[in-house]
């Protein structure tokens, strides 16, 4: 049997995950309701998206469904077990889920920086030229416009002198 899924929420009371999907076998579209237990405010979303994308009663209708998007749908529960409106949970997710360019990424602990590094990656596999796409073109040159006058660095002006 082969489930195609459609739409994938969150319900706050009871918590639960809803899955709505295709019977491919039947030619029909169902709901899945997979209640959400042992989870808190305190709860790893990572950890509990895989654990429910892992079970067994549910791996087979959530194989549609990446795991990203049931980190944030936990996320969104999370925020709401926390006291925090969906519109504050969605913002904060989406702070998570960007980079700062300005930010010090030496200052960050190992699984922050996996976390950015991963973000960084999905980003760039996303905005990646392939071959096989149809605007990709081989080798492209790019002038760039000069309107200032380019600065001269310190350390380059010296090293003539030394030699």
């Amino acid at each position: 049997m082969t489930y195609v899924a459609k739409k994938c929420g969150v319900c706050f009371q009871p918590p639960s995950i809803i899955l709505i999907y295709k019977d491919d076998s039947k030619d029909k579209t169902r709901q899945r309701i997979m209640p959400i237990r042992n989870f808190s405010k305190f709860s790893d979303c990572c950890m509990a998206a895989e654990q429910l994308k892992n079970n067994p009663r549910h791996k087979a209708y959530l194989e549609g469904v990446s795991l990203h998007q049931l980190q944030k749908l936990y996320s969104l529960l999370k925020g709401y077990l926390g006291g925090e409106s969906l519109a504050e949970s969605l913002e904060k997710f989406r702070q998570e889920e960007t980079i700062d360019p300005e930010e010090d990424m030496n200052k960050l602990d190992d699984k922050e920086l996996a976390k950015r590094k991963s973000i960084m990656d999905e980003l760039f596999e996303k905005n990646r030229k392939k071959k096989d796409d149809p605007d990709f073109i081989y080798d492209i040159e790019v002038e760039f416009p000069q309107d200032e006058q380019l600065e001269s660095c310190g350390w380059d002006a010296e090293s003539g002198e030394e030699i």
